[in-house]
């Protein structure tokens, strides 16, 4: 069983394969060592990049990161996927162009400018870095101030 990965928006989007969207994973944790991997909704004993073993489904992976101790959440989306939770502040980030075209009222940052080259990852990640001591300090995220409060959790088995 897949447990519903790749997703539609995934396959849409051209992953055709479990592995594929790992990788794209991977890619997104940079170059850093992954220094430790916790179990769903388990806080982390180390600091560093870390890795959750959560579910594929987006909130259900919110909501145990939430449970594990994190105080503010960076979600990227290709398809603009709305997601917010009352648990923690979700910043979310796309660097799909039309994506942000048709919700930017409910997307944070569009970093798609990394994509047609006006702007470096490097210069894009110190805006997301930015915006996370933004919201630490207060700022309400798109979700919070439109009243998104989702929940899931993660039961004995998987999602079929």
């Amino acid at each position: 069983m897949d447990n519903g990965n790749p997703s539609p928006g995934n396959k849409a989007g051209g992953i055709t394969t479990l592995e594929e969207k790992s990788l794209g994973c991977i890619h997104k944790g940079g170059h850093r060592p992954v220094v430790e991997v916790t179990e769903y909704a388990q806080s982390p004993q180390k600091r560093g990049f870390i890795i959750m073993d959560t579910p594929g489904y987006n909130m259900a992976s919110v909501t145990g990161v939430a449970a594990g101790g994190a105080q503010v959440m960076v979600f990227t989306t290709g398809r603009g996927t709305p997601i917010g939770t009352q648990i923690m502040p979700v910043i979310k980030v796309t660097a799909n162009d039309i994506t942000w075209q048709k919700m930017s009222d409910n997307i944070d940052l569009n970093v798609s400018a990394i994509l047609t080259g006006t702007s470096s990852a490097s210069e894009e990640g110190l805006r997301i870095l930015e915006e996370v001591i933004h919201v630490a300090n207060g700022k309400m995220t798109k979700s919070e101030a439109l009243g998104f409060n989702d929940l899931a959790i993660s039961r004995v088995c998987n999602y079929v």
